[in-house]
């Protein structure tokens, strides 16, 4: 027998509650969302929603109510399946167990567990019974997403890719004798990463469809990957994806499959006017305290390139230096979320833009560890990735590098006017996050780094350190000299 299927996905939501006005329309919110998740519901018969990873952090009314919000929010959009993203874990390990009993929606993922029994932390998959059909969803992430679990000793993941595609065999080989109709993996590992795992997926297991997040990739078709479909629906509510299907049941197949990203604008869309008043009581709260004013810069700070120099980088990095008192302060490209800051900063501004409460960590590193380091840092492929691509670092002020991309060389390196020796001992403030992956990021190994020297933490927050230092003076400048110049 033949039965239809609609099947709706997100991902990346991070927050994006409110529409935008773009060219004059109406554009994304959860309003919109909803009303065409409902207008859908009514119109099909057989109509699934499911969101790959990343309902957190982004907004401000995400991070006012550490994800409380965001867990009613989603609740109101009723999601029948939802899977871990990485930043399901900004909050902590206890928080986000408590937002999914918060949740009235299933949470699975196949490889996260408890390091001291091997025990998951959820479900590993849910399998949803609409229309006499049997439907299975996965949930996974890798260890190389969710870097930020090495922080916290309680959690890891399995580590690749392969260990992952293992893990889904596993499951469907134990789920086969329930006449499953449909599989769908629910991952949030990057476009890239999902064909990978589909092409490392036995045909035998059943897999059908990979609906991906986290590379926030935006696509036009799905590509195929021995056989399996795999798509994603880009970020936030601007748009989402629509399987329509048809299942043979009695060969658990697909008979016939179609894939669109239908834009969520005004034009499409009804509102959903319920959600809206709870987004809206939300964004009134949230409102009254970050509309405050911080202080003034002397013009406005951009960052146009994840791996180039940014003023932005500078302000932030000269701020935690100035309150740490280290040598050098690294602060990742990443944790920048925003392109420009300024010329007035209200509490919400810089919340957008710079969002993580990273604590600061002191450590000791010599001149030619900080020069190899630099070195990997400046490889090709993260020189020339995309704007979202790559690791890369702004610094503190006193920094001086130019390295050759022709030659892999640098060519100056100083601090303070003065060149960097081999056998300098320096002081170096970065995040916990990316201390907790010093070997991954910086290719430095941290029983080399304590032979230096104790590391201790220097605070609990970064973002605390700049928005009371920015509260306490009416005009910031940073100077615009270059301090990594990539020839």
């Amino acid at each position: 027998m033949k039965k239809s299927l609609t099947l709706l996905h997100s991902n990346d939501l991070h927050g994006d509650f409110l529409a935008e006005n773009v060219d004059e329309k109406l554009t994304g919110g959860v309003s919109m969302l909803s009303g065409y998740i409902s207008k859908t519901r009514k119109e099909e018969k057989n109509v699934l929603y499911a969101i790959s990873g990343d309902m957190f952090k982004g907004s401000l009314i995400d991070q006012e109510y550490r994800g409380i919000s965001t867990i009613e929010i989603m609740n109101l959009l009723a999601p029948d399946v939802v899977t871990l993203g990485n930043h399901e874990v900004d909050y902590g390990l206890a928080h986000l167990l408590f937002l999914e009993k918060c949740a009235k929606f299933p949470i699975i993922n196949a490889n996260m567990f408890l390091t001291s029994n091997n025990t998951r932390l959820f479900n590993s998959h849910k399998i949803i019974k609409i229309d006499g059909m049997k439907i299975m969803f996965i949930g996974i992430l890798t260890e190389e997403v969710l870097n930020s679990t090495r922080s916290d000793k309680l959690i890891s993941t399995l580590v690749g890719i392969k260990d992952a595609a293992e893990e889904v065999g596993r499951i469907c080989t134990a789920y086969q004798t329930e006449d499953i109709d449909l599989t769908v993996l629910l991952t949030h590992i990057g476009y890239e990463n999902d064909k990978k795992l589909a092409a490392a997926l036995d045909p035998d297991w059943g897999v059908d469809l990979i609906i991906g997040g986290h590379s926030h990739t935006l696509i036009d078709k799905p590509a195929v990957v021995a056989g399996i479909p795999i798509v994603q629906a880009a970020v936030g509510t601007d748009q989402i994806g629509r399987f329509d299907l048809v299942i043979d049941t009695d060969t658990n197949s697909i008979a016939s499959c179609t894939w669109k990203l239908v834009p969520i604008n005004a034009d499409n869309c009804p509102r959903d006017l319920e959600l809206e008043k709870v987004v809206n009581n939300y964004k009134s709260e949230t409102d009254a305290v970050y509309e405050q004013v911080l202080t003034r810069l002397d013009g406005v700070y951009t960052q146009t390139r994840r791996n180039r120099d940014s003023m932005l980088g500078h302000l932030f990095a000269d701020i935690v230096k100035e309150g740490t008192g280290v040598d050098i302060v690294f602060i990742s490209s990443g944790a920048i979320r925003g392109s420009e800051l300024g010329e007035v900063v209200t509490k919400g501004d810089l919340r957008k833009v710079f969002p993580y409460d990273n604590k600061v960590v002191e450590l000791k590193v010599t001149g030619k560890q900080l020069r190899d380091a630099f070195l990997w840092i400046f490889r090709d492929e993260s020189i020339n990735a995309p704007y979202d691509g790559g690791e890369f670092y702004q610094l503190s002020r006193g920094v001086k590098i130019v390295y050759d991309q022709k030659t892999h060389s640098i060519e100056q390196f100083e601090l303070n006017g003065k060149s960097i020796q081999d056998d300098d001992l320096i002081k170096i403030g970065m995040g916990d996050y990316h201390y907790a992956s010093l070997e991954q990021f910086f290719h430095i190994k941290k029983e080399d780094v304590k032979k230096n020297g104790r590391v201790k933490t220097l605070s609990s927050s970064d973002y605390l350190i700049v928005e009371e230092r920015m509260s306490g003076v009416p005009l910031i400048r940073v100077d615009r000299e270059e301090r990594i110049i990539i020839k």
